[in-house]
């Protein structure tokens, strides 16, 4: 059976293969190839330049080459790697004999051969690479997928700041707020989980079989590897359509301390930031979903769209079951991810090495659930008159301040009077006013108490809903 998205066995590259174009370059295995291949040339170059009487510096028409094989390189590439792997069952070599295999012809390469993953454990290559298919994946298009629901929720918030909601606690009415600033509680939780995933230091080390240059410093004793390593890491990623032509590196944070694996340590923090935006994104789902059952929104329909396959009316909630569905999965690998990654037994075992290969599949998940938040809340439309209906018939919820104001004056058992008043009884506009009035406080407060409305009786709600 050919591999189509209907043949598919992840519905990431089936389903909903489009949804993910953009995260696919990176974190598929041909993206990896395309990695590996980067850290190699990045390593080969710098080692020509670190002024080696036997590695010369690479001339310009080199340079120029090395770069066009990172820049054009394409899955017809990756194929060509994968059956080189056939033979020798290894991975990264593969990468090395591939490099190697497209010097044939040019004689200042082919003379520098030996160079290629020179004194490198394939560790070295592949948490570099990893490193770099979390940057691209995490800034160009997880980052971004979040800051459009980010965008959405602020919009929402401010324009609706003023629109009064009654609150529920424990599934109960309780004190009234603003739609805007249900919303903005979310967001401001998001935007905080975000940062928190923006921050993490993205790792690599570049430190041979043991992580400690023993291969390096047998070849050049003199020489500081460490510091070498370290400039090749940290140095910036080359600007698009410089290539090799000037100082650059992989633009990571150097990691000094390894066995043979990086520690993985910052991928537990990475994914571990994800996974609690995540659980945000599913209390934003299941709150809205609410929402849409109890009438307070509705949702923009779509020509030709069907809700049930038996009841015509219904317009469901899907956007929203969808995001929580697959957040749930995305957490659950990321969870996985995060606990299983940093342990190794003594120097590495191989079991994070499949296990890495399911990232994608744990970030595709979360950008999809992004992609649906944002398109559920872009459908939402308030309903004002289910919201106002909600509000005028629950006077209950002005039993707290009536009883706040009560005691402000010093009336004894201000809150048993307004529990007994109130408790799991029909509260009518007319009863609360009567008890108002028979109040033994200020005229002045009477009055402000007897305008009191639930929608009218929402605290800071609006200016907190602005303000963010």
């Amino acid at each position: 059976m050919d591999l189509s998205p209907l043949s598919a066995l992840s519905p990431l590259d089936g389903r909903y293969a489009a949804k993910l174009a953009a995260l696919r370059p990176h974190l598929s295995e041909l993206g990896y190839m395309r990695y590996r291949v980067q850290v190699e040339l990045t390593w080969f170059t710098a080692l020509s330049d670190a002024g080696f009487a036997e590695f010369k510096p690479l001339s310009g028409e080199a340079r120029a080459y090395l770069a066009g094989l990172l820049s054009d390189f394409s899955e017809a590439d990756g194929q060509a790697i994968k059956d080189i792997e056939k033979t020798t069952n290894h991975d990264v070599k593969a990468v090395e004999y591939w490099i190697k295999s497209r010097f044939e012809g040019r004689p200042e390469l082919q003379a520098a051969g030996e160079f290629v993953h020179f004194a490198c454990t394939s560790e070295d290559i592949n948490n570099t690479s990893h490193a770099l298919q979390l940057k691209a994946g995490r800034d160009q298009v997880l980052l971004p997928a979040l800051d459009a629901v980010l965008t959405r929720l602020r919009a929402l918030a401010h324009q609706h700041a003023d629109v009064p909601m009654l609150s529920r606690t424990h599934g109960q009415t309780a004190s009234p707020t603003t739609v805007g600033k249900e919303i903005a509680n979310v967001a401001v939780r998001l935007a905080g989980a975000r940062g928190r995933i923006a921050s993490v230091p993205l790792m690599a080390k570049m430190n041979g079989a043991v992580g400690n240059y023993n291969a390096h410093l047998s070849a050049w004793p003199a020489f500081d590897w460490e510091a070498f390593s370290r400039r090749v890491i940290e140095s910036p990623e080359p600007e698009p359509g410089h290539g090799f032509s000037e100082p650059f590196g992989l633009g990571l944070v150097f990691q000094p301390y390894s066995i043979q694996i990086e520690p993985h340590d910052y991928m537990a923090e990475l994914f571990d930031a994800v996974a609690r935006a995540n659980t945000i994104c599913i209390d934003l789902a299941r709150d809205v979903w609410g929402y849409i059952s109890l009438g307070y929104f509705k949702q923009k329909t779509r020509a030709g769209e069907i809700g049930s396959s038996t009841m015509p009316h219904k317009v469901n909630p899907i956007d929203f079951e969808n995001a929580e569905g697959n957040l749930g999965l995305a957490n659950a690998v990321l969870r996985h991810l995060s606990e299983k990654l940093p342990v190794s037994r003594w120097q590495r075992d191989l079991t994070d090495s499949t296990v890495l290969r399911n990232m994608g599949v744990a970030l595709g998940h979360a950008v999809l659930a992004y992609q649906s938040l944002l398109a559920g809340l872009n459908k939402l439309e308030l309903n004002e008159a289910a919201l106002t209906a909600d509000l005028d018939a629950a006077w209950e919820v002005l039993a707290e301040p009536i009883q706040t104001v009560m005691r402000r004056h010093g009336v004894p058992g201000a809150y048993e009077k307004l529990k007994d008043a109130t408790r799991g009884q029909a509260v009518t506009p007319e009863a609360l006013h009567a008890l108002i009035r028979s109040l033994d406080i200020p005229p002045a407060e009477k009055e402000r108490l007897l305008a009191l409305t639930p929608a009218a009786y929402t605290g800071m709600a609006a200016a907190l809903a602005r303000r963010i």
